[in-house]
């Protein structure tokens, strides 16, 4: 069957959209758009995005809204960078944002981003054994990444961008000497923590990618360099040239679009500094990037491969996590989920689908804390989630995944609820207790048929007395838990059959 799928990427600098028809795995590009928006030029001193910026992202979006209607959830992807990982009132932009677009936005972490610029990446090339330093100069950060094939295997997001960086040493397209050597230097001291990491001969293969580099390569193939490559030589000529002028429209630089002008030269000199921090001689120019990594990513989604599906596994793993245990909790969690499911009738199948996949993850993932210390683990488990580095989870579905995680025993915390996503995870994070509770023993034996029922604002368990008879830590864990759930206020009636 043949399917569209649209990738869009709300950078620091520009939005871009991919559309692409799939059909038996094969893509096809059928429609691309970029607009220079330039957000985190936007970025006040307070943190806050300023209002012209705002309007003219919103109305960028508008725009592409219209491409994208029609579009079934589960076939498009909209991620956010650097800049709306820092804006202050970056909540109340996004909902505005959902509202155009009709479509969720994820906002991504600094790796997740540089997993994705790689897939990109690595899919626009032709495979090979080497192994590859993927670079990718964004707006607002700058992200490197080392990998074989498709798979990333060390990745780090800095926070600098071709934007800031223009902004602070390049105003108004001021330049000289001096403000090379000082942009140049600030990079480098940005690159210093990771140089040893990334720098030659850690890989054989450099490539670049982002619309600073392709840009960079332009330049310099018009001016007698070979075709699709940055040479070391040729970036330090093209730095020097800058250098001993004063104003970027003193140089004639006609592959260079009026868009790219503002933030040219901070990107030129993150780039310099790359090439003398991690030993460079020559680097690959790709147009492979972050959208092309979305499509690939929601690919995968499409046909059951999720990579979030592997990340929980590593982390189980990693965590040693008691895996029969987790299953059992995972199963009769998943059976409560979809007892109410049935009663409640038809959801929003794509939401409703998404939210039980958070809800599985968290019965898999609920005791990982226990690595650390058996007290208090479920705090443990939380931090640990809502911190650590997970391909292919939005900071969002972290946020939520780690929210049940913590909220999965004991008093409950009702702070964490708060919020749209706050008040819809109440009611899975009172399941997933349950489930964690009536698997207390730990013991691979069956548990009696039970039923749950629905109510405003509260749940009927219906279950056996004779069970509960033979079982009265059981009872009295139930009793308590009904205490716990008071206070948010939620009722929980425990009805002996």
């Amino acid at each position: 069957m043949r399917r569209q799928l649209a990738a869009l990427d709300l950078g620091s600098n520009s939005f871009h959209l991919l559309v692409v028809s799939e059909q038996d795995d094969h893509i096809q590009v059928v429609d691309k758009y970029r607009e220079m928006v330039r957000l985190a030029a936007g970025l006040r001193n307070d943190g806050y995005l300023d209002e012209e910026t705002e309007f003219r992202a919103l109305n960028c979006l508008e725009r592409l809204g219209e491409r994208l209607r029609g579009l079934a959830r589960d076939n498009v992807r909209i991620v956010g960078t650097s800049a709306l990982r820092q804006a202050k009132n970056s909540a109340a932009f996004i909902q505005r944002a959902e509202r155009i677009l009709g479509h969720d936005i994820e906002i991504i972490g600094g790796r997740e981003e540089a997993r994705l610029i790689y897939l990109g990446v690595s899919h626009s090339l032709e495979d090979s054994a080497d192994r590859r330093l993927v670079v990718d100069i964004g707006g607002g950060s700058t992200e490197l990444i080392l990998g074989r094939h498709f798979d990333p295997e060390e990745m780090e997001s800095l926070h600098m961008g071709c934007v800031a960086m223009s902004g602070a040493y390049f105003p108004d397209g001021r330049i000289g000497r001096k403000a090379f050597e000082l942009a140049i230097n600030r990079a480098r001291q940005e690159l210093e923590p990771v140089m040893h990491q990334f720098r030659r001969p850690n890989w054989e293969t450099a490539i670049g990618a982002s619309g600073t580099i392709l840009a960079i390569e332009s330049i310099l193939s018009a001016d007698g360099g070979e075709t699709g490559v940055i040479t070391r030589a040729g970036l330090e000529r093209l730095v020097g040239q800058l250098s001993d002028a004063r104003h970027l429209s003193e140089v004639p630089l006609p592959q260079l679009s009026a868009e790219r002008h503002p933030v040219f030269c901070g990107g030129l000199a993150i780039l310099a500094a790359v090439f003398a921090e991690l030993d460079v001689d020559f680097m690959h120019a790709s147009s492979g990037a972050l959208r092309e990594g979305l499509i690939y990513d929601l690919l995968g989604r499409v046909h059951h491969t999720d990579i979030r599906e592997a990340t929980v596994v590593n982390v189980r793993r990693r965590y040693h996590v008691d895996i029969a245990h987790a299953n059992r909790v995972q199963s009769l969690v998943m059976s409560l989920h979809d007892q109410l499911a049935e009663q409640q009738g038809p959801a929003d199948t794509d939401a409703d689908a998404d939210a039980k996949s958070i809800l599985r993850w968290a019965a898999d993932l609920h005791e990982i804390g226990m690595d650390i210390s058996h007290s208090q683990y479920h705090k443990h488990g939380g931090y640990l989630l809502l911190n650590m580095d997970m391909p292919g989870f939005s900071r969002r579905d972290q946020a939520r995944l780690a929210t049940l995680v913590r909220a999965h025993r004991r008093k409950f915390p009702m702070p964490l609820f708060v919020g749209p996503d706050g008040n819809q995870l109440i009611l899975p994070a009172v399941l997933l207790r349950l489930a964690v509770l009536l698997c207390r023993s730990r013991e691979p034996q069956s548990l009696p048929p039970m039923q749950l029922l629905p109510g405003s604002g509260d749940l009927t368990l219906q279950i056996p007395a004779a069970w509960l008879n033979a079982h009265p830590l059981t009872r009295l864990d139930l009793v308590q838990e009904a205490a716990f759930l008071s206070a948010i206020p939620f009722t929980l009636v425990v009805e002996e059959t």
